[in-house]
């Protein structure tokens, strides 16, 4: 019989990884963002090193996945989380190529905003020249804005953030997202960290969008606010 999968999982990433020149050379601190060489279990992960930037609540980690049996590359911006697609493979001589492609501009990106990262498509919504702040106040109902229409992030699935409203203490925040496969804007929360849907923010467009928002963004946070707080 073999090893169970978490052994074969340490032994694999130990010997690919447990002597990396790579990594050893990697600067201390890349754009704002500090290195930290991790090598350690987080859930059904092999943690290999990060950069983050805590002020900033943003993060940039490198890892083998167990599930998949592949190396990733996961980041957050706020509370939001995911996966950069193009690192993925399950060759570690073929990640560490990508880490040497991609992993500058990646974090790059994170920490500066970038508009090239916008499609053609969603540009033509002119979402960052969009006069937001009578609707979207600094702080709302105890929540920060943290992301803000004027640097719009992608993220997966054809989906940029448009704002994200956090409360980092409570682990809770409310989104609006646009994605340009549905041509829509649509409204996510993340209560204790617990995603939740809410459909009373679904737009076509900016001006749908801000009677939406004086409608109901206020309610919606001090919703999250209380069951955050009674959670």
């Amino acid at each position: 019989m073999g090893l169970p999968l978490k052994e074969k999982v340490l032994a694999k990433v130990l010997e690919d990884a447990g002597q990396w020149a790579y990594l050893a050379g990697l600067p201390d601190e890349l754009h704002t963002m500090k290195l930290q060489k991790l090598y350690r279990e987080n859930e059904d992960m092999y943690e290999l090193f990060s950069y983050t930037n805590a002020e900033r609540h943003l993060g940039f980690c490198a890892y083998f996945h167990q599930e998949t049996e592949e190396y990733k590359v996961r980041v957050w911006i706020g509370l939001t989380e995911f996966c950069l697609l193009q690192f993925i493979t399950a060759s570690f001589d073929v990640f560490q190529q990508h880490l040497q492609q991609y992993m500058d501009k990646a974090i790059h990106d994170l920490v500066v905003y970038n508009p090239d990262n916008m499609s053609y498509v969603t540009k033509e919504l002119r979402i960052t020249e969009w006069d937001y702040k009578a609707f979207l106040p600094d702080e709302l109902e105890g929540f920060r804005l943290f992301l803000t229409p004027a640097a719009p992030v992608k993220v997966l699935n054809g989906s940029y953030i448009v704002f994200d409203y956090s409360d980092f203490a409570l682990k809770s925040n409310f989104i609006i997202y646009y994605n340009e496969f549905r041509c829509e804007f649509f409204g996510e929360a993340r209560i204790r960290n617990i995603p939740e849907m809410n459909y009373s923010f679904d737009a076509r467009s900016l001006p749908e969008l801000e009677e939406k928002l004086q409608l109901h963004l206020s309610e919606r946070l001090r919703e999250i606010r209380r069951r955050s707080e009674d959670g």
